[in-house]
């Protein structure tokens, strides 16, 4: 065996599997992405689904993707790959784009036959040359290995074919230098009720692992750089369910029992999977008929002194927006969890966009003030779960999170925190002198202007709040129209201290900028990535990130009017620059936008700040 000395050292590597919706794609990125975040790498994952639902085997329209950055410094997957694993000739045209030049990519190529080239749209019998490839092409029989591995194993054909991307799995361990006893561990809980399942896997993992050293001096290999973490257990999580125990660590923090209701809807669906497991920390997940079932049933649940959720996508959050009306209107505790996808209508389910910002500011008839929070990140969905179940409560208001796609399937290295690391949600319960003097109204108010929260059954705290205007005080039904001006005011000032009680915009990248590049939500990786770039490479700019949307941080208005140059990057039209523009008319606003259902690639930010940059 030659030695292999075509080794690249890299802070970081991006790896891309990609083949047919069947294929296990997401299955053989995950368990790389677990086993590179217990080696102590920062990860950052894109599992990129087709919208198409069972698309013909072998067409370009069932391409399934999933990319994953791993290494120092990681805030994004990743523009582009250095290893692009193609597990048939459709996958290999719709991802190629995404090589960097002189990357390695590793084909099935038992999937190139004249057939598959054909269901593909190939003109030649020569993709790659017919693509215009430059790079290190490793053709590697998958299918037939894979089938030669478990000649005796006794499955079936069907169910050895599915085997296939495990030895792929095994053989990018292999380039990467990843330990194959923590991919073991992952299959065995994968497949712990299919011991025959699991042993197939684990001999084809291997027999993927060892043809990687048949081909050991011809191509290149990576060692990936790792950095000293923070203490402390860590593990791989999605952005969904992220969300799902940010939630749960709120229920403990407030003393009140999770209730959600939902119904499912891509790509929100495994926050009520995930929940739903949860029955031995007291959560009641409940699967609703529809959706505004869901909204509904958790209202009643927030009546009932429960810690009220319901989850949703952008059809959805339109039509929760009645039942989200009544609980502004009663004042109650309610976190709307909408987690956006390309629209409008069912659009495109699978992808991302942040184009429902405005549903959530404003989506709801007459005046209808509530919070809107937006996580930046996978793991940040955890702590702005946590925060909107926060505000909810000690408030007493709805609550919006706003996730979005690509951070609710994708995944990050996190930290398991302790439980002192977030603080006591103060529940604001009726005093008890208040009850004792049978001197409680439904609308009694604290110094942040919410009311109290009585739990039915309460003796002393019966109540009736519904639709229709209530008295400022008693909480009885009202058409005086002063009063009702008056309760139109008072939701708006009780919406508008929040920003007492959250923290202060921060500002990263260059001290002395004079170009400020503003994002929300999960845009951050990218901005971040981009705003070193840019600093890098001696162009001043600083990063100013909201993940609170309304109210806006106290000091916003002061950062904004420091900078001659602000520049709003976002995944819609322009909703959060004409929402900040509307605000401060005075500050001189330019935009970044996409609209492609993807999320924003590191180097077209850098481009566009740099134009503006030049332009003025």
């Amino acid at each position: 065996m030659l030695e292999n000395t075509n080794i690249k050292t890299l802070d970081k590597v991006v790896v891309r599997f990609s083949g047919d919706s069947g294929d296990g794609m997401q299955l053989a990125g995950n368990i790389f992405t677990n086993v590179s975040a217990g080696l102590g790498n920062q990860v950052s994952t894109f599992p990129d689904y087709p919208a198409e639902i069972r698309a013909p085997q072998g067409s370009l329209g069932g391409v399934s993707g999933f990319q994953v950055s791993v290494g120092k410094g990681v805030h994004t997957p990743g523009d582009s790959c250095d290893v692009l694993v193609s597990m048939n000739a459709a996958a290999l045209k719709q991802n190629h784009r995404f090589l960097k030049p002189g990357g390695v990519i590793i084909v099935d190529i038992d999937s190139f036959r004249e057939s598959d080239l054909k269901k593909a749209q190939y003109t030649t019998d020569n993709p790659f040359e017919e693509l215009g490839i430059k790079a290190q092409i490793v053709e590697v029989p998958v299918t037939t290995m894979t089938k030669a591995a478990l000649a005796d194993s006794g499955l079936d054909n069907k169910s050895v074919l599915k085997c296939r991307n495990i030895f792929a799995l095994g053989l990018v361990c292999w380039l990467f230098d990843r330990p194959l006893d923590a991919a073991l561990r992952h299959l065995q809980k994968k497949f712990a009720k299919k011991p025959a399942v699991f042993e197939a896997n684990a001999k084809v993992l291997q027999a993927g692992y060892d043809y990687g050293h048949n081909i050991h001096a011809s191509v290149s290999t990576y060692r990936v750089e790792t950095e000293d973490p923070k203490p402390g257990v860590y593990t791989d999580i999605n952005g969904n369910t992220a969300t799902a125990w940010g939630l749960i660590m709120a229920s403990e923090k407030c003393g009140r029992p999770l209730f959600l209701g939902s119904y499912p809807i891509t790509p929100a669906t495994d926050i009520l999977h995930e929940l739903a497991k949860r029955k031995d920390l007291g959560v009641k997940a409940c699967q609703m008929e529809d959706e505004i079932a869901g909204v509904c049933s958790a209202i009643g649940a927030s009546f009932a002194g429960n810690l009220a959720v319901t989850s949703t996508s952008g059809p959805g959050l339109a039509l929760k927006s009645e039942g989200i009306g009544l609980a502004v209107m009663a004042e109650l505790p309610l976190v709307i969890i909408d987690v956006q996808r390309g629209g409008p209508s069912t659009g495109l389910p699978t992808k991302t966009e942040q184009t429902d910002l405005m549903q959530a500011l404003y989506g709801r008839n007459g005046e209808s003030p509530l919070a809107v929070v937006a996580p930046a990140s996978p793991t940040d969905c955890f702590t702005m779960a946590f925060e909107a179940c926060r505000i909810a409560v000690e408030h007493m208001t709805p609550v919006i999170l706003l996730s979005d796609a690509f951070i609710g399937n994708g995944s990050s290295a996190w930290r398991v925190p302790e439980a002192d690391e977030y603080p006591e949600i103060k529940t604001p319960n009726i005093p008890a002198e208040k009850l004792a003097g049978g001197n409680w109204h439904a609308y009694d108010r604290r110094d942040n202007l919410g009311r109290y929260w009585p739990i039915g059954g309460t003796e002393g705290a019966a109540h009736r709040l519904g639709g229709l205007e209530k008295d400022s005080v008693t909480g009885a039904i009202s058409n005086n129209p002063v009063n009702h001006e008056k309760m139109v005011l008072l939701r708006r000032e009780k919406i508008a201290r929040i920003a007492d009680d959250i923290p202060e915009l921060e500002l990263l990248g260059n001290a002395d900028a004079d170009t400020l590049l503003i994002g929300w939500g999960g845009t951050y990786g990218h901005l971040q990535s981009a705003t070193e770039e840019l600093n890098a490479a001696g162009k001043k700019v600083a990063l100013a990130h909201f993940r609170y949307i309304n109210p806006l941080p106290k000091n916003t208005g002061e950062i904004l009017g420091r900078y001659k140059r602000i520049i709003v990057a976002e995944l819609n039209t322009g909703m959060f620059a004409d929402y900040l523009q509307c605000r401060y008319p005075d500050a001189r606003i330019m935009r970044i936008n996409k609209i492609q259902g993807q999320p924003f690639a590191v180097s077209e930010l850098v481009d566009r700040v740099t134009k503006y940059m030049e332009e003025d």
